[in-house]
């Protein structure tokens, strides 16, 4: 089974993009015959227009992975830059992807109600993502539900190259992570670089703290039930057992607790949790090769799997040098 995922370079991770993919990535290394993970520049360049930026944002995920658990011995960790190939399949797929296809997509559409710019890149986003996924012929891609559109759109990319050259691709699964598939923002909202809602786990401690006391409650007093579903109890509810989240919720129908106590435990319970994770990356980052070496290490190996695939493909398509008969 071959897995693969990706993760934006837009920003500095945070709890979200930890409960909602690098938790299940790490954990994935270790049941997978191979399993690649990307840092996704190309796809940054549709909201990040920095570079300087941009190549920070990426260091920041590769230490964050390699601080998370991601071992680059088990797992394929690279740059999506550094495999140009996956450029070369996006126009060959771009020539077989109806305009239907992209303008039904619900990503495309919240971008833009956002006031996101619409351009090209943005629009075509699919496809490149199309590209990611079947240059490597990924088995399983684990997504959230709000990317499971975008896999669909994957497989009918596929199925209709293969129906009109040849089979080349496989159809890839997804793994739907519902468990924590929206981790809630601060301020309600599904937590986002974008809207700056974040709880960035390796921020020192005092920016952490400042993000979980700034999390949004109503006014309800102390002596008064709360609802159990608010956002602080379900970003509590991140780090405790299931007897520990049904004993609060009663405790929240009962009255008597207040959100500052709630919010207080919740910092306790973060730091506890990510502690071991955020000595491993300042171990990491006093290395300063390591980065560009677990990249460099991951950019090899995934074109190695990338090659054939691409080939198969420019063969089928009638591109480049006729294939000599056996």
């Amino acid at each position: 089974m071959r897995v693969l995922s990706g993760i934006t370079a837009s920003g500095v991770p945070h709890l979200g993009n930890y409960f909602g993919a690098i938790r299940q990535h790490v954990a994935l290394q270790d049941v997978a015959s191979e399993a690649l993970y990307f840092i996704a520049d190309y796809h940054s360049m549709t909201s990040v227009r920095d570079a300087a930026l941009r190549r920070e944002y990426v260091k920041t995920q590769v230490l964050d992975y390699l601080a998370c658990g991601l071992d680059p011995e088990r797992a394929i960790l690279f740059r999506q830059s550094d495999v140009s190939e996956v450029c070369e399949l996006e126009w060959i797929l771009s020539t077989v992807t109806p305009m239907g296809l992209l303008e039904r997509s619900h990503a495309y559409k919240d971008k833009i109600a956002q006031g996101a710019a619409m351009d090209h890149g943005l629009f075509a986003y699919p496809v490149l993502m199309a590209a990611d996924i079947l240059l490597y012929n990924a088995d399983l891609v684990p997504v959230g539900q709000d990317q499971k559109q975008h896999l669909e759109m994957t497989r009918d990319i596929a199925t209709k190259f293969n129906l009109t050259y040849g089979q080349v691709f496989t159809l890839p699964e997804p793994q739907i992570l519902d468990d924590v598939a929206v981790v809630p923002g601060i301020d309600g909202r599904k937590m986002s670089k974008s809207y700056g809602n974040t709880i960035r786990m390796f921020d020192p401690e005092k920016a952490i703290q400042k993000a979980v006391m700034a999390i949004v409650t109503d006014s309800t007093p102390v002596a008064e039930p709360k609802d159990p579903g608010a956002v602080v109890f379900q970003l509590w509810n991140l780090f405790a057992s299931a007897d520990e989240r049904r004993e609060m919720a009663e405790r929240a129908k009962r009255g008597g607790l207040g959100y500052g106590d709630v919010k207080k435990d919740l910092l306790k319970r973060l730091l506890a949790y990510f502690g071991p994770m955020r000595e491993r990356r300042a171990a990491l980052e006093r290395a300063p090769d390591i980065v560009e070496e677990v990249l460099d290490q991951g950019a090899r190996r995934a074109r190695r799997l990338a090659a054939p695939v691409l080939e198969a493909a420019r063969n089928l398509a009638g591109l480049g040098i006729p294939p000599r008969p056996i």
